[in-house]
C-alpha cells in the first residue's frame, strides 16, 4: 500500500490553477468578435498601463 504524501499531491494544485485560468480565458474570450469584449478591454488596459509606466520610468529623476 502506497502512502500518499506531498510527492503525489504536489502537481495537483498547479493543474487546478491551469484549469481555472483556462476557464477564465474562455469565459472572457467568448465574445471576442467585436472590440467591446472584456478580453479586448483588459488587453487595452494593460497596454495603457504599461505605456504610462514606461513613460514614468523615462522621466529624469
Amino acid at each position: 500500500m502506497k502512502r500518499i504524501g506531498n510527492e503525489c499531491s504536489r502537481g495537483q494544485a498547479s493543474m487546478e490553477y491551469v484549469i481555472v485560468c483556462a476557464a477564465l480565458a474562455i469565459a472572457l474570450g467568448i465574445a471576442m468578435a467585436n472590440q467591446d469584449s472584456a478580453l479586448w478591454q483588459l488587453a487595452d488596459a494593460f497596454r495603457t498601463a504599461f505605456r504610462k509606466f514606461s513613460y514614468a520610468l523615462s522621466l529624469p529623476g
